[in-house]
């Protein structure tokens, strides 16, 4: 995002009001559920992260991982005391990430995010059944009912296309990432934000963040 003001104020000396100045965007933390490895980063973002983080929910479709990758990321649960991985079946998880844009859009994205997260890769539990995904959202105090008509709104459908529509003209090509937006005061952004795939990347992007707020 760009907050270079307008050449006739430019010309004039002038300053663009309050009123007019577009909000800088926040750094964003974007996550698919079918991802497991988000189970990890959403574990620890909160704590590790220097300024708020945006949860962004998209649909990017991963594959599923890899044994060497399931060996992985129940390693780092065990070692950072999670709660041990048990692995769902493959799932299409369109139905969960709906249910997130949803819960994003009544201020409950980190609440029911965590909840669907466990559900998930502490529970085993497939998350392209609606019964696994009310659960989660029974934790966050999401009515069910509510839920499950919303994931069928021609709205939350639309916002879920959206951000993932946005997140891949980002650079983000899988989950979790975190994006990162230009510094704040630039004129004229030396980049359009940079994005670190990965739970590994997550300090990285912490540091960045931190030399942003110096």
């Amino acid at each position: 995002m760009s907050d270079e003001l307008p050449v006739s104020l430019h010309a004039a000396g002038g300053s663009e009001s309050d009123a007019t100045r577009p909000e800088p965007a926040m750094p964003a933390f974007y996550l698919d559920f079918a991802s497991p490895e988000c189970y990890l980063t959403a574990e620890r973002i909160l704590t590790v992260m220097p300024v708020p983080v945006e949860w962004v929910p998209v649909h990017l479709s991963p594959p599923p991982p890899t044994e060497a990758e399931r060996d992985e990321i129940a390693a780092k649960a065990l070692a950072r005391r999670l709660q041990p991985v048990r692995w769902p079946p493959p799932f299409d998880a369109e139905l969960v990430n709906l249910a997130a844009t949803y819960a994003k859009s009544i201020g409950r994205t980190v609440a029911f995010a965590l909840a669907a997260l466990r559900q998930a890769y502490a529970g085993g539990r497939d998350l392209s059944v609606s019964d696994n995904v009310v659960i989660a959202a029974s934790a966050c105090e999401m009515h069910p009912t509510a839920v499950l008509k919303s994931v069928g709104t021609r709205g939350v459908r639309g916002t879920l296309a959206t951000a993932t529509a946005t997140a891949r003209e980002r650079g983000v090509i899988s989950t979790p990432a975190i994006w990162i937006p230009p510094a704040p005061g630039d004129a004229v952004p030396a980049h359009p934000g940079r994005v670190l795939h990965g739970d590994a990347r997550l300090q990285d992007a912490a540091a960045l963040l931190g030399e942003q707020m110096a």
